[in-house]
């Protein structure tokens, strides 16, 4: 099975959190609500640097897929 490459998340425990999951490497979940990111898998101190700007780029698509999400839902409302 092929994964999209972001998944929007909700939890009952949670009601006020916004989760997005990032289905690729370097995977992740982070909370719109506060920013909150955790990556799913280790990162190595060499990646780590590295992956320091395209997570940047990441987070920023990944509000982006939200505010998409949530205007389909509106406009199908």
């Amino acid at each position: 099975m092929k994964f999209p490459r972001f998944i929007l998340g909700d939890h009952s425990d949670h009601p006020e959190d916004i989760f997005i999951v990032h289905t690729v490497y370097p995977r992740f979940i982070i909370n719109l609500k506060d920013d909150e990111l955790e990556f799913m898998e280790p990162i190595s101190k060499e990646d780590r640097s590295e992956l320091e700007e395209e997570t940047a780029k990441l987070i920023q698509e990944a509000t982006e897929f939200y505010d998409a999400e949530i205007e389909k839902y509106r406009s199908d409302a």
